[in-house]
């Protein structure tokens, strides 16, 4: 099968393309064949060694994946040869779906939505689930709430709009010049273009911030906040700014999203509802990994992705 693979951490041009033998499915895993990948900033970092989960290289990156299945693991149950599944299997730990086969858990795929393909289910799940899980399961968002929401057109930002605008939030959201419009196709009841004003004073009363820039962004979001609460970081927040969340009786949670066969069904039914969409750039395919990150790092509006 191809693959890509970077023997090197480095820069875009340590992503090449290469033959390595197809994956066989353990037990309780399927074998998947790719349609697409997703990118997620988390690769760009990995690549470059700034965020080494995957150890020294050789490596095989990637963790969204959309597909067909193509074989089954002992003891797999619930799905058959030929069933279209996606998902985000294994993260933190190598899943390699940067290839044209790939072998995972079958408890962390679902069925891929209805009505799309494979190019946009591919792009959903690690920033889906992220915004899924930091709203609902971290954030406890509630039906009339006031949600801030931080580079709402970017990958978790683009879908944490629609999430929070399809479970009765009123959503108020950040973005640069050129995104605005788009921050406002998605449903945002206010945008804030953070090239000239400051959220903090266009911000009030907010319910639950999505945060995802971590240090004084994540102490300042705290002014937004009203007594009770969510701050929902997708960073590390500082001991200064709990010990301030704390005076003022709001709830600091800094999350790291998992694999969830539950949330991504649940992303799957606002998808079949048309209550959720991702937008995606630009596709690539598999032998131009490198132009793929080069072009995920000028922050397009949504998702990049590549094409098996």
């Amino acid at each position: 099968m191809r693959a890509v693979i970077q023997n090197s951490v480095g820069g875009p041009e340590v992503l090449v393309i290469a033959d390595r033998p197809a994956p066989s499915p353990n037990a309780g895993e399927v074998l998947i064949r790719v349609g697409a990948s997703g990118i997620n900033p988390v690769d760009g970092a990995v690549r470059a060694g700034r965020y080494p989960l995957l150890g020294e290289p050789p490596f095989i990156l990637g963790w969204d994946v959309s597909g067909t299945v193509e074989a089954l693991g002992s003891g797999v149950t619930g799905l058959k040869v030929g069933d279209a599944v996606f998902g985000m299997p294994r993260f933190p730990k190598q899943a390699a779906a940067y290839a044209e086969m790939a072998a995972v858990p079958a408890d962390e795929i679902a069925p891929k939505p209805k009505g799309i393909d494979h190019l946009h289910a591919a792009a959903l799940p690690l920033a889906g689930l992220t915004a899924w899980q930091g709203l609902v399961r971290h954030g406890g968002l509630e039906q009339g709430q006031r949600v801030l929401i931080h580079a709402a057109a970017g990958g978790v930002g683009h879908l944490a709009v629609q999430i929070a605008k399809a479970r009765g939030a009123y959503v108020v959201a950040t973005a640069s010049p050129e995104k605005l419009d788009f921050a406002r196709s998605l449903g945002a009841d206010e945008v804030i273009d953070y090239t000239k004003d400051d959220f903090v004073d266009k911000a009030h009363d907010i319910d639950l911030v999505l945060e995802m820039f971590g240090g004084d962004h994540a102490q300042r979001s705290l002014k937004v906040l009203k007594a009770g609460g969510v701050l929902v970081s997708l960073l590390d927040v500082s001991d200064t700014t709990k010990a301030e969340a704390k005076a003022q009786d709001i709830r600091v949670e800094r999350m790291s999203v998992v694999p969830d066969r539950a949330g991504l069904v649940e992303l799957g039914k606002l998808i079949e509802a048309k209550k959720l969409a991702a937008h995606v750039a630009k596709a690539f395919p598999l032998e131009e990994a490198g132009a793929a990150h080069a072009f995920l790092a000028t922050r397009p509006i949504g998702k990049v992705v590549l094409t098996a």
